[in-house]
């Protein structure tokens, strides 16, 4: 059984702390072009009997031109569900939430055509804490103590 999640962040810098002398106006210098984003498609799979996995796939957007994909597709997500029965190598139970992109009946008709092995489920909206995958995306975003 895998729980499958998706999260973006930002690539513009984080606001950070410095100093200037009274009454100078403090300059922070930034390496690199303003923009762009990361999304992560994460499934965490679990199996009787062996220990949890995580599997994921990163994709960046910088904002050129040229066709540069936004946000996950339908056929990025098909992808990523091979992926994670390749490396399981077992029937696949797939449970998600409701974003538009998971309900395009592209994904119900690949399901259809391998429900051999796969499983499609989604969660009810608004439903963070029957998810685990949530709880990774939380630890992923707290910032380390020390910074």
């Amino acid at each position: 059984m895998c729980f499958a999640d998706e999260i973006g962040q930002s690539l513009i810098p984080p606001k950070g702390r410095t100093w200037a002398p009274r009454g100078a106006r403090p300059i922070v210098r930034v390496a690199g072009r303003r923009g762009g984003r990361v999304t992560i498609a994460g499934a965490v799979c679990f199996r009787s009997g062996r220990r949890p996995r995580m599997f994921f796939k990163v994709q960046v957007y910088r904002g050129r031109r040229g066709g540069e994909p936004k946000a996950f597709t339908w056929s990025d997500y098909r992808d990523f569900i091979r992926t994670v029965h390749l490396q399981l190598g077992t029937p696949v139970v797939w449970v998600w939430n409701n974003l538009n992109v998971h309900l395009q009946q592209e994904l119900f008709d690949f399901a259809e055509e391998h429900k051999d092995w796969l499983v499609l489920f989604h969660l009810p909206p608004y439903a963070p804490e029957i998810n685990p995958q949530e709880g990774i995306w939380s630890l992923l975003k707290q910032q380390p103590r020390g910074w």
